[in-house]
């Protein structure tokens, strides 16, 4: 979710600015709004991206191990 809202708002087919969406401003409307800037400021593409990236993988760690903590046939004997 956290994925296809990043690039819906990066494409800008998500919420428009200014409205926050979850109460923090677009990690998506933050990296198309740091295309214009990427040769004179990089780091201000480089952290929304690297938001969305530790976002995405802790989630997704989340659930891998919930996952593996509901299943039945994952315990020993």
């Amino acid at each position: 979710m956290i994925l296809g809202e990043s690039v819906s708002s990066f494409l800008g087919l998500g919420i428009r600015p200014p409205t926050p969406s979850w109460g923090k401003p677009s990690w998506g409307n933050m990296l198309s709004n740091a295309q214009e800037m990427l040769c004179q400021a990089p780091r201000l593409a480089l952290w929304p991206g690297v938001a969305i990236l530790l976002a995405v993988t802790a989630c997704n760690r989340l659930g891998d191990t919930l996952a593996e903590r509901a299943d039945p046939r994952s315990r020993g004997p």
